[in-house]
């Protein structure tokens, strides 16, 4: 039950140990144990959990770069470093190498 209501995020860790005088070390291992049980009854191996996060982080980078690839045709035809302001500098640099490339393929000018 305490497990449930910390999942459910309807109590913390730490106010669970409290309401129920349970140590906080206690309420850790049920979590740990929870958890260990709910994969193995997904029937989820470590590979299988491996590819199925290798799969989102494909999916993550491909949004990332059109999400650049749109930044960047913006910036080129505003003429606007929005990046630089406003995203951290190793995104911001990608940006920047992106508008050069499109620089480079479409032969802007005056960026």
């Amino acid at each position: 039950m305490v497990v449930d209501q910390i999942l459910s995020g309807q109590i913390s860790n730490n106010q669970a140990s409290k309401k129920h005088d349970v140590p906080r070390t206690t309420i850790s291992y049920w979590l740990r144990k929870y958890s260990t049980l709910v994969q193995q009854n997904k029937g989820m191996s470590k590979n299988d959990e491996i590819k199925k996060l290798k799969e989102k982080i494909e999916e993550l980078e491909f949004v990332k770069d059109f999400q650049q690839d749109i930044i960047a045709d913006m910036e080129l035809n505003t003429d606007v470093d929005m990046s630089k302001k406003s995203l951290p500098k190793t995104l911001a640099k990608e940006i920047e190498r992106k508008k050069k490339n499109r620089i480079k393929e479409n032969g802007y000018m005056g960026v």
